[in-house]
């Protein structure tokens, strides 16, 4: 048996250095927005040869992109480019969009542009927010009327550190942030809620039969009991979420690695971080506080 809540101080120290290391970056780098979210164009490029980036972000400097030297200019697969920028006006970037191909020497191509206004992207941006918000309420308020409130707010502690080391990652690997990335962090919501659920549940029945024992002994035992479904769940889940990451599409690759990520730290928090805290809070109750005195010589 796996002594989890015995080597609680370290799980919690691993748990701090990533969510340090993840706040830092936060504020440091802070997050690639996409053009859904902050406005902005979307140029797509095809059969570019042996162009390159820099080519690339001189011929928008010639055709007058605003702001040209910050444009996002990703290659992709079959040889073109996805260029973002920060043109607001339509007629402005299909004008750009051509002087680039007639600058560059590209075949000629149908005008692949898409415009998003500044309104439309705090639009989003502000349902984006309400919507993980109102998740977060909802998963309280059914975890307190379905098992207790000590659960509820130790479950939510547990979505908060995903959802820090989700958005760490993308900032210091500098993925984009798009409406994709949020629907795969509400997505982790989901898994990382299950697999504290199914911990918690089996907390919950085996503290009915509680005796000759602490509360974290039988948490830790409890742990146990469900880890190896922990893992099948788990692994099961990420085979899918693998395949997309290595072989799918630009967009399908953003919303699998906010997916892998999150899956990952949501099946190691519901083990290293809600289950201890749970713990540690359930046995400040009096009548666990009276089997710790008794039993309490193999938890640390």
């Amino acid at each position: 048996m796996i002594d989890f809540l015995g080597n609680k101080k370290w799980l919690f120290i691993f748990s701090s250095i990533l969510i340090v290391v993840s706040l830092a970056s936060l504020v440091t780098k802070g997050l690639v927005f996409g053009i859904e979210f902050q406005g902005g164009t979307v140029m797509t490029f095809s059969a570019t040869a042996d162009v390159t980036t820099d080519d690339m972000r001189g011929a928008l400097e010639t055709a007058g992109v605003p702001n040209a030297g910050n444009a996002t200019i990703q290659p992709t697969d079959d040889g073109g480019f996805i260029v973002r920028t920060a043109e607001g006006d339509a007629d402005a970037a299909n004008l750009a969009f051509s002087a680039v191909v007639s600058d560059l020497g590209l075949p000629e191509q149908d005008v692949n542009v898409t415009t998003i206004g500044p309104g439309w992207g705090k639009n989003i941006t502000e349902k984006a927010l309400y919507a993980l918000a109102a998740s977060i309420l909802a998963i309280l308020a059914y975890i307190a009327l379905r098992f207790e409130y000590k659960m509820s707010v130790t479950a939510v502690i547990a979505l908060v550190h995903d959802v820090i080391i989700t958005l760490g990652v993308f900032s210091l690997f500098g993925r984009e942030f798009t409406p994709n990335t949020m629907a795969a962090l509400l997505t982790i919501l989901g898994y990382s809620l299950y697999d504290t659920i199914v911990v918690f549940h089996r907390i919950r029945e085996n503290s009915q039969r509680l005796v000759k024992q602490t509360f974290q002994q039988m948490a830790n035992e409890s742990i146990n009991q469900v880890l190896v479904r922990s893992i099948n769940t788990s692994l099961t889940s990420l085979i899918p979420v693998i395949c997309l990451v290595t072989f799918g599409g630009s967009t399908l690759k953003d919303f699998a690695f906010a997916l892998l990520i999150g899956m990952i730290s949501g099946a190691y928090s519901s083990i290293g971080v809600a289950s201890p805290i749970y713990a540690l809070w359930k046995e400040r109750e009096p009548k666990f506080q009276a089997l710790k005195k008794k039993y309490e010589k193999s938890v640390a």
